[in-house]
């Protein structure tokens, strides 16, 4: 069933739904009255039928709030170092899809990409698309928050709330390789994680060093080296594993 997040309030019995949205249910979807929809505020999820149609789009009755279970128990946020081309975009899509609550892209030492400020609210505008079409198709309850560029000074002021804090790096210490593993075994709902990945070039010595300092803890992604776009998935990949899919 089609899912659409719009803003209402959760005692409404009747909204209209505009813009884009409206567009695609009239014009891709080619929904008719009477035909059923879901509709997400970012909270609760309702059932809803289509009432008809108006220019200024799509009036649907809220019918009874859907009880289901889309959302991890804990919150995750990839801080990224901002990659080149369209890989962040992809980043966000696939993180989306599997459970990410927020993203931030992070300007490292590393990073080639270059953002002007002028282009910075663009592309946010951009990369909250990306994330709210991720949540409809993958059927979410809410849409990943998309954090403005930061530099990796402000990212490491703001990552201090998190309640693990943690930097994507290959191990040198047995206890990196498996940090990650220990982590996830201690995790109750609730908690936060944030993971840093460093863009194409990696993280300079003198970014994991302050870092550390501001308590990043090392994990490592296993045996092999991952691309900058690969590392996010696997995260997230390993902690669906461990909080809904393992035994």
């Amino acid at each position: 069933m089609q899912r659409y997040f719009v803003p209402y309030h959760e005692l409404e019995q009747e909204l209209l739904i505009t813009g884009a949205d409206a567009h695609h249910i009239k014009n891709v979807m080619r929904m008719r009255i009477g035909m059923p929809l879901l509709v997400s505020n970012g909270h609760v999820v309702h059932y809803a039928v289509i009432k008809g149609f108006a220019e200024q789009g799509v009036r649907v009755e809220l019918q009874y709030v859907v009880k289901e279970n889309r959302e991890l128990p804990i919150k995750v946020t990839i801080a990224q170092g901002l990659p080149k081309g369209d890989k962040f975009e992809w980043i966000i899509q696939k993180t989306t899809e599997l459970g990410v609550h927020e993203l931030i892209p992070v300007f490292s030492q590393r990073s080639i990409v270059k953002v002007d400020t002028k282009k910075a609210g663009r592309k946010l505008e951009r990369y909250n698309r990306i994330a709210k079409e991720a949540s409809e198709q993958s059927h979410r309850s809410r849409i990943p928050i998309i954090q403005p560029f930061m530099t990796l000074e402000e990212f490491m002021a703001y990552g201090q709330s998190f309640t693990y804090r943690l930097v994507a790096y290959e191990a040198s210490r047995d206890e990196d390789h498996h940090a990650l593993y220990h982590i996830l075994q201690k995790v109750q709902e609730g908690d936060s994680i944030c993971v840093f990945i460093g863009p194409e070039g990696g993280i300079a010595d003198e970014e994991l060093e302050q870092l550390v300092k501001h308590g990043f803890r090392i994990i490592s992604l296993g045996n092999r080296v991952l691309r900058t776009e690969t590392a996010p998935i696997f995260v997230m990949s390993a902690i669906v594993y461990e909080l809904e899919l393992k035994g």
